[in-house]
């Protein structure tokens, strides 16, 4: 039997979910340093966060992208994500209701190890200016530089290891969505 189309995959335990960002070594490093964001972190823009660590290897080109060349796992609370996801609006939604919304969720297809597209999606969360403050003062947990992590799996999926590689990734499994949430983030 297939997997539900849409369908969050994460590494999560009882009280945190681990999301993932890329961002340019300058903010990387303060935010590693302060153990928060911290400026140059921007509070004024959306931040995406992404429970699929295949997904952001693909958007960050397993950090080689400019601007995104140190990959940051971002362990926050459930009771966080959750209430981010409760604030969510799809971006296939009305432009108005886009607009006024705190959160707003894409599914984008999930991705393998080498970047080609799978036939489930992977959930996007941009978390806006209302609540980044919420979403970084009160919901992040801890960070985690995997920079040298990602290099490490990436030269070795380049030289023929996959194999070596597989076992470097973090293990992810299906996320119990509360049953109010499921309706409100599916996009049919």
């Amino acid at each position: 039997m297939a997997a539900p189309q849409y369908q969050i995959r994460a590494d999560y335990d009882a009280q945190t979910i681990v999301v993932y960002q890329a961002y340019a070594p300058a903010i990387a490093d303060a935010a590693l340093q302060a153990g928060r964001f911290v400026v140059p972190f921007s509070f004024h823009r959306m931040t995406w966060i992404k429970p699929s660590f295949l997904w952001l290897m693909h958007r960050s080109n397993w950090g080689r992208k400019p601007g995104q060349e140190r990959v940051i796992a971002v362990r926050m609370t459930r009771e966080g994500w959750e209430e981010a996801l409760s604030q969510a609006v799809l971006t296939t939604a009305d432009p108005s209701a886009m607009a006024q919304a705190a959160v707003h969720v894409q599914w984008d297809p999930e991705r393998s190890s080498r970047g080609a597209a799978l036939n489930h999606y992977s959930i996007q969360v941009g978390v806006g200016r209302r609540l980044i403050r919420t979403f970084t003062d009160d919901w992040i947990v801890s960070l985690t530089d995997l920079t040298p992590q990602v290099r490490k799996t990436a030269a070795l999926m380049q030289t023929g290891h996959a194999a070596k590689a597989q076992r470097l990734l973090p293990a992810e499994r299906v996320y119990p969505l509360p049953r109010t949430l499921e309706g409100l983030l599916s996009p049919g």
